[in-house]
């Protein structure tokens, strides 16, 4: 592991650098994605320092880059350098608790209070009416945490690495946030629930969120540049892709380095919801892998995609949440499931694949979370459209 310490600030003028890598399968010239790579340029723009999509199908995988991975010396960003995932985090979890529902030690539809007793209790909460597939699917009633904002709450609870226990944080924020909702009667995405839905798999498995991920699936898969991160760690193995945070006047943008900033980049404190780290290419294979009955059974991943729909104003092209799974509406016809992250140290990233194998990972090094046009949306819809 290397540690990544001290902040840097600088003002930058931003000159988009283009590259394409073809990998597996025949080489694509760059003019095969020149959609996508304009597309990719736009999002650039109003993003970080660099952005880059990793997309492809059965025939082999294809890689542009835009702008710069570092802002201390100009460099592409590649498909296999780990960064934070930070929600797309929420579908391995999910998967780790359809395969304990595969393995019968988990019911679906049952109470979470049959699994976690007493947990999901007082200030409004009945763990007796908040099912499991409710908590995976955003629909139990329990509110989004800010970590950021609850930070200074938890400061008690903090040891001296920085850390947080899970459950401890879990139950102070359930005791300080009551339900936004009845179980069942919308859908409210929740890093809180996921961080639940850790618990449970922890409960249930007798061992560390973090080891039942990694024997699970990272190893299984071979997923080489994929991490779950430990408690207290905040730094990235190499390679990796520096996250910035910024403003912008014009052309010019004003970066301070935020990779392993604290609070932000503390991996306990979004734990099961977003402790992981990964790469384009692993995540990738990842969705791939899930999506062709590799990581769960036919019957579990039947259940990961059945829908809860709402309507979507900034964006109708997004039909409805599953279990760890979104799914959205494709230009040139069908549809794609992703899962979509953005970590407060820097980091906005989204991974999709479709039914019929074509696939697509992007990510930014900042944290960008706004509805300036092209989206990272755009730009995933792209890559698959460009991948037929």
């Amino acid at each position: 592991m290397i540690r990544h310490s001290g902040r840097r600030s600088l003002a930058v003028a931003l000159v988009a650098g283009l590259a394409l890598v073809a990998t597996g399968g025949t080489a694509q010239a760059a003019g095969d994605h020149a959609d996508t790579q304009a597309a990719l340029n736009g999002y650039q723009s109003h993003a970080g320092p660099g952005a880059a999509v990793y997309a492809g199908n059965a025939a082999g995988s294809w890689h542009l880059t835009a702008g710069s991975a570092s802002i201390s010396a100009a460099r592409p960003i590649k498909s296999d350098e780990h960064f934070r995932i930070a929600s797309q985090t929420k579908t391995f979890t999910a998967a780790v608790v359809m395969q304990l529902v595969d393995e019968g030690k988990v019911v679906l539809d049952a109470p979470i209070e049959r699994y976690l007793p007493g947990l999901v209790q007082g200030n409004g909460y009945d763990g007796n009416r908040i099912t499991v597939r409710q908590i995976l699917q955003h629909t139990a009633g329990i509110p989004d945490l800010n970590v950021l904002d609850f930070a200074p709450k938890v400061a008690g609870l903090l040891k001296p690495d920085g850390s947080v226990e899970p459950r401890s944080l879990v139950k102070l924020a359930l005791q300080t946030y009551p339900p936004a909702s009845a179980p069942g009667a919308q859908v409210l995405y929740s890093n809180l629930g996921y961080m639940v839905n850790g618990l449970l798999v922890e409960q249930v498995t007798g061992v560390s969120m973090r080891e039942a991920v990694t024997s699970r699936i990272i190893n299984r898969l071979g997923l080489t540049r994929t991490v779950y991160s430990a408690a207290g760690d905040r730094t990235l193995p190499a390679p990796f892709i520096p996250g910035y945070r910024g403003v912008r006047f014009g052309p010019v943008q004003f970066w301070t380095e935020t990779t392993t900033m604290p609070v932000g980049a503390e991996p306990s404190l979004s734990s099961s919801a977003g402790a992981m780290v990964s790469s384009l290419a692993d995540m990738t294979k990842f969705f791939r892998a899930l999506l062709a009955g590799q990581v769960v059974s036919p019957a579990a991943l039947t259940e990961m995609r059945k829908i809860a729909t709402i309507a979507n104003p900034a964006d109708p092209r997004w039909l409805g949440v599953g279990l760890g799974l979104q799914l959205i509406s494709l230009s040139c016809g069908g549809q794609a499931w992703f899962h979509n992250g953005y970590g407060f140290s820097g980091y906005t990233s989204i991974t999709a694949a479709t039914e019929d194998g074509r696939y697509a990972s992007m990510m930014t090094n900042a944290w960008e979370f706004t509805t300036i046009k092209p989206t990272p949306v755009d730009v995933i819809e792209s890559a698959l459209c460009g991948s037929r």
